[in-house]
């Protein structure tokens, strides 16, 4: 038992080490890519290209105050932010890089992953209230509201998957889809294609991402529910914000676009359902360079996002909830159920179905990369036509 708790604590402080290094890397990025779509450089001092702004900025918060403001309910005040964080990274317990590692494969892990971020919720309230603070106090309820709320579209659309797979392991989930594009759950059939389009906007507005920040609402709550906070108080909220980043992108990731699976393992030779499976390390480590290339992809668009789309109001926010994405959730689950039903999966409308889906996501990214570098030419012409821009 003494070396179970041992080892327990070894891969507390390596997971940690692994996520506080994936967190900075985070927040240097958004800020170089924020710069660039403010025709502005970004941190580039500390290290190579601003590469060591994160460390910078973490010993600088450890030496900054920790102040307590007069009124404030001390204990929960002090406990809020770990709450926080806590809630974000015991996520990582469950999350699957690749075909061997992960730190617990738990038969119930996206449920687990679901159950364990309402704790954050807890926090955000906690830090609200007990900062006897009235911008703090309204940014907490709001908080409080949004993850409640969207917690349903959201669970509702890790339903859908599960319907398909028919287990809540993560690497079963994982493994229930293909090295093929067309084979990721995405385009498994036009109700899970427009159930990740419902995942990632729920996934948005319970990480309090642009459009869904009113939570913090700088322009109209100073910070929100940690306007009162100082020192690495203050950091632990924006370190499980950006931690939960990664997390928001290996869920997508692991849900509906097919995790690791990049090798074809029936010509290697390998039966993945056989436990204790000894893999080739080229095997494994290909399998987590493919999971996290797509998880940084996500990562990347939900942050173009934050600097693309305007904050919206409350109302706003909720109808968008309620009237939209719940009812959508219910209707794509209904539809998965028939489609189980009428088209099996192998059948030749099956098949059509997915190469058909596939075609449509390929031209939506496409689209995507043309506005894109038709905006990047236009401001580079721009810049030459006035170079004081």
């Amino acid at each position: 038992m003494e070396w179970n708790t041992i080892y327990i604590l070894i891969y507390a402080v390596v997971y940690l080490a692994v996520v506080s290094v994936a967190t900075g890397v985070i927040t240097v990025v958004e800020r170089r890519i924020a710069g660039r779509m403010q025709s502005r450089i970004g941190p580039n001092r500390v290290g190579p290209q601003g590469s060591l702004q994160w460390l910078a900025d973490g010993l600088k918060a450890i030496q900054k105050e920790d102040i307590i403001t007069k009124d404030t309910n001390v204990l929960l005040f002090k406990m809020a932010p770990y709450f926080v964080f806590m809630g974000m990274f015991a996520t990582w317990v469950a999350i699957p890089l690749g075909v061997t590692t992960i730190m617990a494969d738990i038969n119930v892990g996206i449920f687990y992953i679901l159950a364990i971020t309402s704790i954050v919720v807890l926090g955000l309230v906690m830090a609200g209230w007990s900062s006897n603070n009235k911008w703090s106090l309204i940014g907490g309820m709001r908080s409080a509201a949004q993850l409640v709320s969207y917690e349903i579209p959201t669970a509702i659309s890790v339903f859908v998957v599960i319907l398909l797979v028919g287990s809540l392991s993560m690497q079963d989930i994982i493994k229930a889809q293909g090295a093929n594009f067309w084979d990721w759950m995405i385009f498994r059939n036009p109700f899970t294609f427009v159930t990740f389009f419902i995942f990632f906007t729920s996934a948005l507005a319970e990480g309090n991402r642009v459009p869904f920040d009113i939570p913090e609402a700088e322009s109209e709550l100073v910070s929100g529910y940690n306007t009162e906070y100082s020192g690495m108080r203050f950091l632990w909220f924006f370190f499980a914000e950006y931690a939960n980043l990664f997390v928001m992108g290996a869920l997508m990731t692991t849900l509906f676009l097919g995790g690791w699976q990049i090798w074809d393992w029936a010509r290697l030779g390998v039966n993945l359902s056989l436990p204790g499976m000894a893999l080739p390390v080229y095997v494994e480590l290909g399998g987590i360079i493919w999971y996290l290339l797509k998880v940084n992809i996500i990562v990347f668009l939900v942050i173009q996002l934050r600097w693309t789309l305007p904050r919206l109001r409350v109302d706003q926010l909720m109808m968008i909830c309620w009237k939209y994405l719940v009812p959508m959730g219910f209707i794509s689950a209904i539809g998965v159920v028939f489609w189980m039903y009428f088209f099996p999966e192998g059948s030749t409308a099956d098949t059509i179905t997915r190469y058909a889906m596939f075609a449509v996501g390929l031209g939506i990214v496409t689209l995507f990369a043309w506005k894109v570098l038709k905006n990047l030419v236009t401001m580079k012409q721009k810049i030459n036509l006035n170079p004081f821009m």
